[in-house]
Protein backbone atom coordinates (compact mmCIF):
# COMPACT_ATOMS: atom_id res chain seq x y z
CA UNK A 1 0.00 0.00 0.00
CA UNK A 2 1.15 3.49 -0.45
CA UNK A 3 2.60 5.56 2.30
CA UNK A 4 0.69 8.65 3.23
CA UNK A 5 3.41 10.21 5.29
CA UNK A 6 3.71 8.18 8.44
CA UNK A 7 6.05 5.35 7.44
CA UNK A 8 2.90 3.33 7.43
CA UNK A 9 1.83 0.15 5.93
CA UNK A 10 -1.85 0.58 6.17
CA UNK A 11 -4.37 -1.62 7.79
CA UNK A 12 -3.42 -4.43 9.78
CA UNK A 13 0.15 -4.67 9.25
CA UNK A 14 1.01 -4.44 12.81
CA UNK A 15 -2.33 -4.48 13.57
CA UNK A 16 -3.84 -5.87 16.00
CA UNK A 17 -0.56 -5.32 16.10
CA UNK A 18 -1.96 -3.93 13.49
CA UNK A 19 -2.92 -1.57 12.14
CA UNK A 20 -4.58 -3.89 11.12
CA UNK A 21 -4.33 -6.75 12.74
CA UNK A 22 -3.19 -9.40 14.90
CA UNK A 23 -3.71 -9.81 18.56
CA UNK A 24 0.01 -10.72 19.11
CA UNK A 25 1.69 -11.89 22.34
CA UNK A 26 -0.32 -11.96 25.52
CA UNK A 27 -0.55 -8.90 27.70
CA UNK A 28 1.20 -9.10 31.08
CA UNK A 29 -0.89 -10.01 34.11
CA UNK A 30 -2.87 -7.05 35.35
CA UNK A 31 -2.80 -5.37 31.94
CA UNK A 32 -6.18 -6.64 30.73
CA UNK A 33 -8.38 -4.69 28.38
CA UNK A 34 -11.84 -5.69 29.57
CA UNK A 35 -12.30 -2.17 30.93
CA UNK A 36 -11.14 -0.54 27.69
CA UNK A 37 -13.58 1.70 25.85
CA UNK A 38 -13.72 2.13 22.07
CA UNK A 39 -14.66 5.68 21.11
CA UNK A 40 -14.18 8.13 18.22
CA UNK A 41 -10.67 9.57 18.05
CA UNK A 42 -10.19 13.21 18.95
CA UNK A 43 -7.52 15.61 17.70
CA UNK A 44 -6.00 15.56 21.18
CA UNK A 45 -5.34 11.80 20.71
CA UNK A 46 -2.97 12.33 17.76
CA UNK A 47 0.33 12.08 19.66
CA UNK A 48 -0.78 8.94 21.53
CA UNK A 49 -2.06 7.37 18.30
CA UNK A 50 1.29 8.14 16.66
CA UNK A 51 3.13 6.47 19.55
CA UNK A 52 0.96 3.35 19.24
CA UNK A 53 1.52 3.33 15.48
CA UNK A 54 5.30 3.60 15.73
CA UNK A 55 5.80 1.14 18.58
CA UNK A 56 3.47 -1.44 17.09
CA UNK A 57 5.26 -1.37 13.76
CA UNK A 58 8.68 -1.55 15.45
CA UNK A 59 7.77 -4.58 17.57
CA UNK A 60 5.38 -6.50 15.29
CA UNK A 61 7.23 -5.97 12.00
CA UNK A 62 10.97 -6.15 12.64
CA UNK A 63 11.55 -6.81 8.92
CA UNK A 64 10.56 -3.24 8.01
CA UNK A 65 13.21 -0.75 7.00
CA UNK A 66 14.12 1.72 9.77
CA UNK A 67 11.47 4.37 10.34
CA UNK A 68 12.17 7.56 8.41
CA UNK A 69 9.74 9.77 10.28
CA UNK A 70 10.07 11.26 13.76
CA UNK A 71 7.32 11.04 16.35
CA UNK A 72 6.44 14.69 15.63
CA UNK A 73 6.14 13.96 11.89
CA UNK A 74 3.94 10.91 12.47
CA UNK A 75 1.80 12.95 14.88
CA UNK A 76 1.34 15.63 12.19
CA UNK A 77 0.41 12.90 9.66
CA UNK A 78 -2.21 11.55 12.09
CA UNK A 79 -3.54 15.10 12.68
CA UNK A 80 -3.43 16.33 9.08
CA UNK A 81 -4.18 13.19 7.06
CA UNK A 82 -5.60 10.27 9.04
CA UNK A 83 -8.06 12.04 11.34
CA UNK A 84 -9.54 14.36 8.67
CA UNK A 85 -9.86 11.66 5.98
CA UNK A 86 -10.79 8.57 8.01
CA UNK A 87 -13.40 7.56 10.52
CA UNK A 88 -10.96 6.79 13.31
CA UNK A 89 -11.66 5.09 16.62
CA UNK A 90 -9.38 4.54 19.59
CA UNK A 91 -9.39 1.91 22.32
CA UNK A 92 -8.69 3.64 25.61
CA UNK A 93 -8.32 2.63 29.25
CA UNK A 94 -8.92 5.81 31.18
CA UNK A 95 -6.92 8.41 29.27
CA UNK A 96 -4.41 5.87 27.88
CA UNK A 97 -4.69 5.05 24.13
CA UNK A 98 -4.17 1.30 23.63
CA UNK A 99 -4.91 1.03 19.91
CA UNK A 100 -6.69 2.56 16.97
CA UNK A 101 -8.46 1.77 13.72
CA UNK A 102 -9.04 4.11 10.79
CA UNK A 103 -11.56 3.44 8.02
CA UNK A 104 -11.66 5.42 4.78
CA UNK A 105 -14.70 4.41 2.73
CA UNK A 106 -14.52 0.61 2.76
CA UNK A 107 -10.73 0.56 3.30
CA UNK A 108 -9.48 -0.44 6.72
CA UNK A 109 -6.57 1.92 6.37
CA UNK A 110 -5.01 1.47 9.82
CA UNK A 111 -5.41 -0.91 12.74
CA UNK A 112 -2.65 -0.94 15.33
CA UNK A 113 -2.37 -1.96 18.97
CA UNK A 114 0.20 -1.27 21.60
CA UNK A 115 2.37 -4.41 21.76
CA UNK A 116 1.54 -5.05 25.43
CA UNK A 117 -2.20 -5.38 24.72
CA UNK A 118 -2.02 -7.80 21.81
CA UNK A 119 -3.91 -11.09 22.15
CA UNK A 120 -6.40 -9.63 24.60
CA UNK A 121 -9.34 -9.35 22.19
CA UNK A 122 -8.84 -5.62 21.72
CA UNK A 123 -7.88 -6.01 18.04
CA UNK A 124 -11.12 -7.94 17.50
CA UNK A 125 -13.08 -5.15 19.21
CA UNK A 126 -11.49 -2.50 16.99
CA UNK A 127 -12.15 -4.64 13.92
CA UNK A 128 -15.81 -5.06 14.97
CA UNK A 129 -16.10 -1.27 15.18
CA UNK A 130 -14.49 -0.92 11.73
CA UNK A 131 -17.07 -3.38 10.37
CA UNK A 132 -19.84 -1.33 11.95
CA UNK A 133 -18.45 1.75 10.17
CA UNK A 134 -18.39 -0.11 6.83
CA UNK A 135 -21.20 -2.68 7.03
CA UNK A 136 -21.06 -3.49 3.31
CA UNK A 137 -17.54 -4.91 3.67
CA UNK A 138 -13.92 -3.97 4.25
CA UNK A 139 -10.75 -4.15 2.20
CA UNK A 140 -7.25 -3.88 3.63
CA UNK A 141 -3.62 -4.33 2.69
CA UNK A 142 -1.13 -6.41 4.67
CA UNK A 143 2.50 -7.32 4.08
CA UNK A 144 2.92 -10.92 2.98
CA UNK A 145 5.57 -11.26 5.73
CA UNK A 146 3.06 -10.28 8.42
CA UNK A 147 1.84 -13.80 9.12
CA UNK A 148 0.27 -12.92 12.48
CA UNK A 149 -1.90 -10.18 10.97
CA UNK A 150 -2.79 -12.44 8.04
CA UNK A 151 -3.92 -15.17 10.47
CA UNK A 152 -5.91 -12.65 12.52
CA UNK A 153 -7.78 -11.41 9.46
CA UNK A 154 -8.36 -14.95 8.15
CA UNK A 155 -9.95 -15.85 11.51
CA UNK A 156 -12.24 -12.88 11.01
CA UNK A 157 -13.40 -13.95 7.55
CA UNK A 158 -11.05 -11.93 5.31
CA UNK A 159 -9.95 -13.55 2.05
CA UNK A 160 -7.09 -12.71 -0.30
CA UNK A 161 -8.37 -10.89 -3.39
CA UNK A 162 -5.08 -9.61 -4.85
CA UNK A 163 -1.31 -9.71 -4.43
CA UNK A 164 1.43 -7.34 -5.49
CA UNK A 165 5.21 -7.15 -5.54
CA UNK A 166 5.48 -4.17 -3.18
CA UNK A 167 6.10 -1.62 -5.91
CA UNK A 168 3.16 0.46 -4.69
CA UNK A 169 4.22 0.78 -1.06
CA UNK A 170 6.93 2.84 0.56
CA UNK A 171 8.58 -0.19 2.11
CA UNK A 172 8.87 -2.03 -1.22
CA UNK A 173 7.54 -5.25 0.36
CA UNK A 174 5.07 -7.63 -1.29
CA UNK A 175 1.59 -7.26 0.12
CA UNK A 176 -1.81 -8.88 -0.05
CA UNK A 177 -5.16 -7.19 -0.48
CA UNK A 178 -7.77 -8.82 1.75
CA UNK A 179 -11.54 -8.43 1.66
CA UNK A 180 -14.31 -9.15 4.12
CA UNK A 181 -17.87 -9.19 2.85
CA UNK A 182 -20.70 -9.81 5.30
CA UNK A 183 -22.77 -12.91 4.90
CA UNK A 184 -26.09 -12.16 3.26
CA UNK A 185 -28.95 -12.05 5.70
CA UNK A 186 -31.97 -14.34 5.44
CA UNK A 187 -34.11 -13.64 2.42
CA UNK A 188 -37.66 -12.58 3.06
CA UNK A 189 -40.08 -14.74 1.09
CA UNK A 190 -42.03 -12.82 -1.59
CA UNK A 191 -45.25 -11.33 -0.29
CA UNK A 192 -44.00 -11.22 3.31
CA UNK A 193 -44.13 -7.80 4.99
Amino acid sequence: MTDRGGDTQRAGTAGPAHRAGQDGPAAPAGQGTADAEVRPARPADAAAIAAVHQESRRVAMPYLPPARRSHAEVTRWIQDVVLPSCRTVVAVRGTEVLGYAAVEGDLLDQLYLRPDVRRTGLGSRLLAEARRLSPGGLTLHVFQLNTEARAFYARHGFRVVATDDGGANMEGLPQLTLRWTPEPGPKTPPGTP
